[in-house]
C-alpha cells in the first residue's frame, strides 16, 4: 500500500446501509491521549464506556460505546479505539468526518481496504493464511465454509504448514551439515535415513494438499454453465436446482435472452449456475446477443451441462452445438422431459458416452460462432449423459452428485480448513521440489548440493503460504480484496 504503514487510519468497519450498529474503528500508535480528548473522557482499557460523540464545538452527534484497546493486545497489534453508535449512514458520516477533522495533527487518515488486517499481519498478530481467513469467514456463504474458515482464523491450516517446514528443515540441516564437513566421509543419505525421511515429508505432504483442494471447493466452489437450444429446459432446471422460481419459464423459444446467474449449495458447496440463452439460428437482434454471450459464459465454465429434450437425443443442432463445444472442459449431457418419455421407455442411467454418429456434412452456419478458447483444439470433449426431469425431480440427485465429483468433492466430507488457489499453488510447488529431491537422492551422496537446493526451494514454498517470504506486490493483491474496515 502506497501510504504510510505507521500512520493512524479509520474506517467505518460495520457494512453499507441501514442498522441498528454502526462501528467506527481507528488505530494506530499511541492513540490513548487523543483518543481520550476525542471521547471527552479518560478511557480504561478494555472496557466499554457509554457516553456522547460530539463535535469540538460541543454539538452532539451520536452516542455509543468507546472501547479502547492498547496495543500490543488488540487486532492490529495498534492502540485501537472502536466507537458504536447507532448505524445510520449520516449518523456515521457525521462522526467519522469529525474524527478525521480532530486528527489532522496525529495525521489521522482513511484506511485502505484490508489495511487492519494488513497491520495485524505486519504486526505478528497474524500470518498471512491467517489473515486470509477472516476474509473468507465474511465471504462464507456456507455453515461448512463459515466453519472452515474459523478453523483457518484460528491457525489449524497454518499449524499444518509449520509442521511441514519444520521436518523440511530438520532434514536441511542435516544436509547443510554433511555439507559443510565433507573430510568426515559420511554417508549422509544412509546413515541419517534421509530418504525415508523424506518419504515420510512427501506422504505428509500429498494429504495436506489433498485437503487444501478439498478446502478449495468449499472456498470457491464450481462454474456451471447450461447450454442447449432452446425450449430444452434449462431454466427449469436451474429453478429446480435452486429450489425458486429464479428464472422465467414460459412455452414460448427464446425466452431467455441474457445470462441469469444463481448460487446454489450442494452438500455445503457453492455452485455458481449460469442459466444462457438458447443456441440457434435467428434474425433477432438482441436474441444473437444473448446467445453471443452465451457462447462466452460456455468458453468460462468449469463444467457445461448441455441440455437436450430426452424426446429426442440425436438432434442435428445438437451435434452442432457439441462440436463447438471446448476442448478440456467437463461435459454433461443431460436429457430432460424424461417424464414426458413414452411409458415403459428403457432409461439412459447415468453412464460414460463419446459422442457418436455426429453427421460430418452438417452446415454449421446457423449458429453463432463461439469465440475460440484457449487451447482448444477440434476434438470434442467427453461427455456423460444423465437423464433427468426438471419437472418432476428425477435424476435431479445424481445430477447433483456428479457435479460435486467433476468438483473434486468427496461427498459427507467436510475440509478441516478453507483454502486458496494461491495456497494449493505453494503446495503442488513444495511437492515438485521434493519429487526432484528425491530424484537426486537416487544418485546417493554425489549431488547432495542439488539434494539440499532442492529442499530449501520446498520450503520457501511453504512459507508462502504463512507469509515468511512474500512479495510487497502479493500482499498488495491479497489485502486489496478485502472490505474497508477490516
Amino acid at each position: 500500500m502506497s501510504a504510510s504503514s505507521t500512520d493512524p487510519i479509520i474506517a467505518i468497519a460495520t457494512a453499507p446501509g441501514r442498522g441498528g450498529i454502526g462501528v467506527i474503528r481507528v488505530s494506530g500508535p499511541s492513540l490513548q491521549a487523543w483518543a481520550g480528548v476525542l471521547c471527552g473522557q479518560a478511557l480504561k482499557p478494555r472496557h466499554a464506556h457509554y457516553l456522547p460523540f460530539r463535535t469540538q464545538d460541543g454539538e452532539t452527534l451520536d452516542e455509543g460505546l468507546a472501547l479502547f484497546f492498547p496495543g500490543p493486545h488488540s487486532y492490529t497489534g495498534e492502540d485501537v479505539l472502536e466507537l458504536q453508535g447507532h448505524g445510520g449512514p449520516a449518523v456515521l458520516r457525521r462522526v467519522l468526518e469529525d474524527c478525521l477533522a480532530r486528527g489532522t495533527d496525529i495525521g489521522l487518515r482513511l484506511a485502505q481496504p484490508g489495511e487492519f488486517t494488513q497491520r495485524a499481519f505486519l504486526n505478528d498478530r497474524l500470518d498471512l493464511a491467517q489473515a486470509e481467513a477472516v476474509a473468507d469467514l465474511i465471504e462464507a456463504s456456507s455453515t461448512a465454509a463459515a466453519r472452515s474458515a474459523m478453523a483457518s482464523l484460528s491457525g489449524v491450516f497454518s499449524a499444518e504448514i509449520q509442521a511441514l517446514s519444520e521436518r523440511i528443515v530438520q532434514l536441511r540441516m542435516l544436509v547443510e551439515a554433511t555439507l559443510d564437513f565433507p573430510e568426515e566421509e559420511i554417508d549422509f543419505l544412509e546413515t541419517y535415513q534421509a530418504a525415508a525421511r523424506l518419504d515420510g515429508i512427501r506422504t505428509a505432504l500429498d494429504e495436506v494438499l489433498n485437503t487444501a483442494r478439498q478446502g478449495l471447493v468449499l472456498r470457491e466452489g464450481l462454474h456451471v454453465v447450461l447450454a442447449g437450444q432452446p425450449n430444452v429446459g434449462k431454466s427449469s432446471l436451474l429453478n429446480a436446482l435452486a429450489g425458486e422460481d429464479v428464472a422465467i419459464v414460459t412455452p414460448i423459444a427464446g425466452t431467455t435472452r441474457d445470462r441469469v446467474i444463481q448460487q446454489v449449495h450442494i452438500d455445503g458447496i457453492p455452485l455458481h449456475i449460469v442459466d444462457t440463452a438458447g443456441l440457434r439460428e435467428t434474425e433477432d437482434t438482441v436474441e444473437r446477443i444473448g446467445i453471443e454471450r452465451s457462447w462466452a459464459e460456455i468458453g468460462r465454465a468449469q463444467v457445461i451441462v448441455h441440455l437436450q429434450d430426452a424426446r429426442h437425443p440425436d438432434d442435428p443442432l445438437d451435434v452442432e452445438i457439441v462440436k463447438r463445444l471446448p476442448a478440456g472442459t467437463p461435459v454433461l449431457r443431460v436429457l430432460n422431459k424424461a417424464d414426458l418419455l413414452a411409458a415403459g421407455a428403457k432409461g439412459l442411467g447415468a453412464q460414460g458416452l463419446g459422442v457418436h454418429g455426429a453427421p460430418e456434412d452438417q452446415p454449421g452456419a446457423y449458429l453463432p460462432e463461439p469465440p475460440a478458447p484457449a487451447g482448444a483444439t477440434s476434438a470434442a470433449p467427453a461427455v456423460q449423459l444423465l437423464q433427468v426431469s426438471a419437472k418432476t425431480g428425477l435424476g435431479l440427485d445424481a445430477l447433483r452428485a456428479r457435479l460435486l465429483e467433476i468438483a473434486g468433492w468427496t461427498p459427507g466430507a467436510e475440509s478441516p480448513w478453507l483454502a486458496r488457489e494461491r495456497h494449493v499453488r505453494a503446495l503442488e510447488q513444495a511437492r515438485e521440489h521434493l519429487q526432484l529431491a528425491n530424484e537426486h537422492a537416487s544418485h546417493s551422496d554425489q549431488v547432495l548440493d542439488l539434494f539440499a537446493e532442492e529442499l530449501r526451494l520446498a520450503h520457501e514454498s511453504l512459507c508462502e503460504i504463512t507469509g515468511q517470504f512474500t512479495s510487497d506486490d502479493l500482499l498488495g493483491e491479497i489485502f486489496s480484496r478485502f472490505c474497508i474496515g477490516k
